[in-house]
């Protein structure tokens, strides 16, 4: 990167013995493996004494190619790449890319899936939540409030499993509704995570909300105006920490989020803490709506009456011939989409992730393009580190909590 070269150029043209009194200017790198980058990244940082004057982010070190893969595959074979880009969000991305190819086909999935769409993708804003307490909390010394937000992810990681098989990469979601039936007995599960967690979030709060050290580490650091955060792309709990009040699941709802009752958390402070009691308070809104899907689950198919598309129930593949032959086609070659585009927008747990598809008749996308929040909140690092201490730094990069998988694709 010509910004880089021209840093790392600086650097080894300054003399070795600066005078006396001068403060010497130093290129310093800042990983890619650093303990606490959150990630595969490397930011060139040019120091005067303490203070970084510049900063400059290099991406592309997990760079996977997914979107152009994307276009090898037949349309429900794209699931469980999207569920790569953000493995902390990845039921998150299985919505935005089915809702996006929901829209071309001008289908929509029965209330029971997507209601379970709803109470799902919240115990993921939940799950992710807790892995970004956990570690910008380490980050700034706090080790056992880590040690307690992975208990609490160990047994959301469970229930994934206990829905899907799978605890991390669920692909729970398929276009036209779930990929199985909800298992017997999911109520029970999910009655008593709603029954444990309230109380593990207030554990967490108490450990740091007075806490001075953390408070110290946090309050008034990483200022970034609103103005600068929207000119860049950035979204999500870090805009709300400025005093915006956007939210996707309010401002345009999907999925049925317009028949739930919750709040949007916003806080003016603009700095660290205020993002972290931001996303704290996100996690008690997630568990209301939780409450209010599991209470008032509709009855009926989680897919759509859709035999080209979704896959038709095993019993009837096996007594009907229509069925057996849908089945075979849809394994064998996927589906056609008809010609056209869709753009879709949800609200993920890091801000805005937005799904662009485009379809040329045929069973596999033309073209996937996705706008992650991580993309855009990164682009802020730079106006969020210059001019600040570097002993700053690591407590502001946690706070936007991006997913380098996010960022590069």
């Amino acid at each position: 990167m010509p910004e880089i070269d021209e840093l790392l150029e600086q650097d080894a043209g300054e003399s070795q013995e600066p005078d006396a009194g001068v403060t010497r200017r130093m290129t310093l790198n800042m990983g890619p493996q650093h303990p606490s980058t959150h990630g595969v990244l490397r930011i060139v940082l040019d120091l005067e004494g303490e203070t970084i004057r510049k900063a400059v982010p290099e991406i592309g070190y997990l760079h996977t190619g997914i979107e152009k893969e994307c276009e090898v595959k037949t349309w429900q074979q794209v699931v469980p790449l999207t569920d790569r880009t953000d493995y902390l969000a990845n039921l998150s991305n299985n919505l935005g890319y089915c809702l996006a190819v929901e829209k071309l086909l001008q289908m929509e999935a029965p209330p029971k899936a997507q209601w379970m769409r709803v109470l799902l993708t919240e115990v993921t804003r939940i799950n992710s939540h807790l892995v970004w307490l956990g570690t910008s909390a380490l980050d700034v010394g706090a080790m056992s409030v880590f040690f307690y937000c992975f208990r609490e992810r160990e047994e959301i990681l469970r229930l994934f499993e206990f829905f899907s098989g799978q605890r991390l990469m669920t692909s729970y979601f398929r276009i036209g509704g779930l990929a199985l039936e909800p298992p017997r007995g999911w109520q029970k599960w999910i009655e008593k995570f709603l029954k444990v967690m309230p109380e593990r979030v207030d554990m967490l709060e108490n450990l740091l909300n007075e806490n001075p050290i953390f408070k110290k580490r946090t309050q008034g650091v990483g200022y970034i105006s609103l103005e600068d955060m929207l000119d860049l792309g950035v979204t999500g709990p870090m805009l709300r920490g400025a005093g915006l009040k956007i939210d996707l699941r309010k401002d345009k709802p999907y999925s049925s989020y317009d028949k739930f009752q919750f709040d949007i958390p916003t806080r003016t402070e603009n700095d660290v803490y205020s993002r972290y009691l931001v996303r704290m308070a996100e996690m008690r809104e997630s568990l209301k709506i939780i409450r209010q899907a599991l209470d008032g689950m509709p009855e009926g198919s989680h897919v759509a009456d859709a035999p080209k598309v979704v896959l038709p129930d095993r019993e009837k593949m096996k007594t009907q011939m229509e069925a057996l032959i849908y089945h075979f086609k849809i394994v064998t070659e996927g589906f056609r989409v008809p010609a056209g585009e869709a753009y879709v927008a949800i609200e993920s747990p890091r801000g805005e992730l937005a799904y662009y598809v485009v379809s040329d008749g045929t069973s596999k996308p033309y073209r996937v393009f996705m706008r992650t929040p991580s993309f855009g909140n990164l682009q802020a690092l730079p106006t969020l580190f210059e001019g600040y201490p570097i002993a700053d730094s690591i407590a502001s990069l946690g706070s936007m909590d991006f997913v380098l998988g996010d960022t590069d694709r």
